[in-house]
């Protein structure tokens, strides 16, 4: 099993103690999230440090205000080391609106851009954005795309026709959220994805307490429970489904 949306090194225990309990628990892949200018070289380290660890390299929506050519540059960087596997997080934020609309805007078309030139698939965050980013990646999208904490269920018909994957966390477990858990019933087998988002949105019987990856086990119970099929075959599913969506050896 992987989890493909991670934030390991804002975890609140030591990255290798993290690590190790995922491990424990099932885990075999993690994808940790490089999104702001701190994040980048710290999660890279880790994946670095780690074979069973990748990376990515992007500008979250809430450090949005921070995109420029140098910042870019940063972002290009870090997006061309050998564990890195795509560009993000990046989006649109209109819930928190930690950056101005217009520089959310600016630095989600920015790194669009930039994975279409190097070729990599990009990871979206999409909170209370879902018209306004759905028409940015209309117009930008590059090749694959990863709807992170998919929550766009009012858009999923679309995302499927498109080939889009959707990337479910733990918040799927959450007794009241039932349209989401009808948009997990429907994504077609080969664009499903599970992820933990941790330290966030721990899954049930954890909520209320520090995610991490080890709990992507509990979202993929169920989801399997939702799908009605075989944890086990909905793992190397979603195993399969991140190789090809990464790209990942």
């Amino acid at each position: 099993m992987i989890d493909t949306h991670t934030h390991v090194t804002s975890c609140r225990d030591d990255s290798a103690e993290v690590l190790a309990r995922a491990r424990a628990a099932g885990v075999t892949r993690v994808i940790t999230i490089g999104s702001s200018l701190a994040e980048m070289p710290t999660a890279a380290a880790l994946a670095r440090d780690h074979a069973d660890v990748f990376t990515t390299a992007g500008i979250h929506p809430h450090a949005a205000d921070t995109w420029s050519p140098a910042t870019e540059a940063v972002v290009r960087h870090h997006a061309t080391l050998p564990r890195c596997v795509a560009i993000g997080e990046t989006g649109l934020d209109w819930f928190r609106m930690h950056a101005p609309r217009e520089a959310q805007v600016r630095a989600f078309r920015g790194q669009l851009e930039l994975a279409r030139d190097l070729s990599l698939p990009a990871v979206i965050h999409c909170r209370d954005a879902d018209d306004d980013c759905f028409a940015i990646l209309r117009d930008e999208a590059p090749a694959t795309v990863v709807l992170h904490c998919f929550a766009a269920t009012r858009h999923l018909d679309e995302a499927i026709e498109r080939g889009w994957y959707c990337s479910f966390a733990g918040n799927l477990t959450y007794p009241s959220a039932t349209t989401l858990q009808d948009a997990a019933r429907r994504v077609p087998d080969h664009l499903v994805l599970a992820e933990t988002d941790a330290p966030y949105l721990a899954p049930v019987p954890h909520r209320g307490r520090p995610n991490e990856p080890a709990y992507v086990m509990h979202t993929l119970l169920y989801l399997a429970s939702l799908r009605g099929c075989d944890p086990n075959e909905l793992a190397t599913q979603i195993d399969e489904n991140a190789r090809v969506a990464f790209n990942l050896r």
